[in-house]
């Protein structure tokens, strides 16, 4: 009786052999998966783009103006003139000139460009103009003020080339015109106190 107990024992453990070490097998290999897995994880530097943005911020405070620098710093985006007010001399300090330029553009990060007429406020277009980034680290888009920078460079050293290859909407069709129009008041408000502030310096006070 004994020794039919130990030959059946035997069969049992022979026929589960196949299914136990299958299942062992799966199991590591899962658990290999995942201990791969694990070091992609740890490598991921939450910092990165953080660090980006900043070293980004540096490169457009050293290539703009000191006025367009304070602007994208306290507002966010950029005023460009158009080619026409530039030719008429008026590409610098727009904020203290006796007219406005004919029209002008607000460089926003990650969002099409918007031109309008500072005479009036009129919105005229949003024009979409991407930047990919090409620098193999497997991001699709630039940094915010990179991004702000490439557009800059684009608008004020081939302006007829870029608004030429955008497409061109009306306003409103990926930025909200009242958004648009409250940035041109801040805009605003924020020359004013340019001025006023330089007007003191100049006289002393």
């Amino acid at each position: 009786m004994l020794l039919a107990l130990l030959a059946l024992a035997f069969v049992a453990i022979a026929v589960a052999s196949p299914v136990l070490v299958g299942g062992a097998t799966e199991a590591w290999v899962r658990l290999r998966g995942r201990r791969r897995q694990v070091p992609a994880i740890v490598r991921y530097d939450p910092g990165r783009e953080r660090r980006a943005e900043q070293r980004a911020r540096e490169l457009l405070c050293s290539c703009v103006n000191e006025e367009e620098w304070a602007m994208y710093r306290d507002l966010g985006f950029i005023r460009v003139v158009g080619n026409q007010g530039r030719a008429a001399g008026q590409q610098t300090q727009p904020a203290r000139q006796v007219e406005p330029p004919p029209y002008a553009y607000l460089i926003y990060a990650h969002k099409p460009i918007v031109a309008y007429v500072p005479a009036d406020g009129r919105l005229l277009s949003e024009y979409c103009v991407e930047f990919p980034d090409v620098s193999g680290e497997g991001v699709t888009r630039l940094p915010a003020s990179d991004d702000v920078l490439a557009k800059w460079i684009a608008l004020t050293s081939d302006e007829s080339r870029v608004i030429g290859r955008a497409n061109m909407h009306l306003v409103g069709r990926q930025l909200d015109p009242t958004r648009v129009r409250r940035d041109l008041w801040r805009l605003s408000e924020w020359e004013h106190r340019r001025l006023d502030a330089s007007s003191t310096e100049m006289h002393g006070g």
